[in-house]
């Protein structure tokens, strides 16, 4: 398979986590207050930006620290000009004096407003602020728990029990026969919109197997000869998309409406004016930042 470009979104990450010094109280702590370190903050899940300066996502521990005391903090890494990298999280309103904007995630990876790396970031950060929001309280004995490990897990004093942050697994594919392949689209998308299938991976399953099953359950479609092509980070809230392809082993197009809205073959010659905007019928695909977007181009440009 082709390696595909980096304009998948939330995949550039040039992070070095440091993962071997979270535990290092003294460590994390010096980072705080260093003259470069820079701040990613979040106000309910969404990033908030400096409006004098474009859209500026990073702000010093001066400005970090006259926003409150925030809800909860994880140091990322270290960026690519070994920058120490923290997210923090407030509630409904910070006390910031900057003149600040929040806009959602997604729009913000759509629209290319920031460069792809801190794109990357802001999704790590997202993921992780969410993990921490979603799991205040112990899953074993359900007492509330403490933030531990620069923010990478937390411990419940209770029964000591550590709790981890989680990614959910879902395969995205693109089932093929020949020069057609499968589209379908869910009621929330864009009126036109069709993109490829795509489920969670369940306990016990493999992504393969999970492939098959999927695609059976929501077109009726069996298929086979699955191929992996890339995986992208999906901070909404946590998912790991795996993109395959797979070879149809049957045709005949049977639609679960509690799933999808519509499913059907489509040429490579639709697929190709889908993403160029030039469908008769109006019909669009993904945009670049989603991996759906790769799964089409790669077939439509004859790769696949």
């Amino acid at each position: 398979m082709p390696t595909p470009p980096h304009a998948i979104g939330f995949t550039l990450d040039p992070l070095d986590r440091v993962s071997e010094k979270r535990d290092d109280e003294a460590f994390v702590a010096s980072l705080r207050d260093q003259p470069s370190t820079r701040f990613l903050l979040f106000v309910n899940n969404v990033p908030l930006f400096k409006r004098a300066n474009g859209h500026e996502p990073l702000f010093s521990a001066q400005e970090a620290a006259a926003a409150g005391t925030p809800l909860q903090t994880v140091f990322l890494g270290r960026d690519a000009q070994q920058r120490a990298l923290f997210a923090a999280s407030f509630g409904d309103e910070t006390e910031s004096p900057l003149d600040v904007e929040a806009i959602e995630l997604r729009p913000v990876a759509m629209q290319g407003l920031v460069p792809p790396p801190l794109v990357s970031a802001l999704g790590e950060a997202r993921s992780m602020l969410d993990w921490h929001r979603r799991h205040g309280f112990c899953a074993n004995c359900g007492q509330p728990t403490n933030s531990a490990g620069a923010g990478w897990r937390r411990i419940c004093p209770n029964c000591k029990a550590q709790h981890f942050p989680r990614v959910d697994p879902v395969v995205i594919m693109l089932v093929t026969d020949g020069e057609r392949c499968l589209l379908g689209r869910q009621p929330q998308f864009l009126p036109g919109m069709y993109s490829a299938l795509a489920g969670f991976v369940e306990p016990g399953e493999t992504f393969e197997h999970a492939v098959y099953r999927e695609v059976l359950e929501e077109s009726g479609i069996r298929c086979t000869d699955v191929r992996y092509f890339a995986s992208q980070p999906w901070p909404f809230p946590s998912s790991l998309m795996i993109g395959c392809f797979a070879r149809a082993a049957t045709f005949e197009v049977t639609v679960d409406r509690n799933e999808l809205e519509d499913a059907r073959w489509f040429s490579r010659e639709e697929v190709a004016a889908m993403l160029d905007a030039s469908h008769e019928q109006g019909l669009s695909a993904p945009k670049p930042f989603a991996i759906a977007h790769h799964l089409l181009k790669a077939f439509a440009t004859g790769e696949i």
